[in-house]
């Protein structure tokens, strides 16, 4: 499926997500029916590392709540293409394990509470 503008899509469970470059060099998704990363699948880190490779600078990675250290790795890559990545805030996660790995592992460009994310992404956006 090619990737369109405004739109969110969300990993189907059992499947990674990766974004890449069809034939014509146009950006699609491909789910990815091969093993477990993190202990997960979907793992956020694959479609970040895709992700980030296509994107680059362009990317802005957002890490929310969840369990475990999915999204550091990914993180790790989107910080090396130049890419910014935002953190959520403890004060506002159900379960601080995602967001606590990426900001302790310092990748976090910004750390805020989930009611602010938006606000930092409509920024990132006007810089752009």
């Amino acid at each position: 499926m090619l990737v369109q503008p405004n739109t969110v899509y969300i990993a189907k469970a059992g499947f990674h997500l990766e974004v890449v470059k069809n034939h014509n060099g146009k950006v699609q998704l491909s789910l990815r029916d091969s093993a477990m990363v993190n202990h997960v699948k979907p793992a956020v880190d694959v479609t970040l590392q895709s992700a980030a490779k296509i994107y680059g600078k362009r990317l802005i990675s957002v890490i929310l709540t969840g369990m475990g250290k999915d999204g550091t790795d990914g993180c790790r890559i989107v910080k090396k293409y130049h890419g910014k990545v935002i953190a959520e805030d403890e004060s506002s996660c159900v379960l601080y394990g995602m967001p606590k790995s990426v900001i302790e592992a310092g990748l976090a460009d910004y750390v805020v509470p989930l009611p602010k994310v938006l606000q930092v992404i409509d920024k990132l956006l006007d810089e752009k």
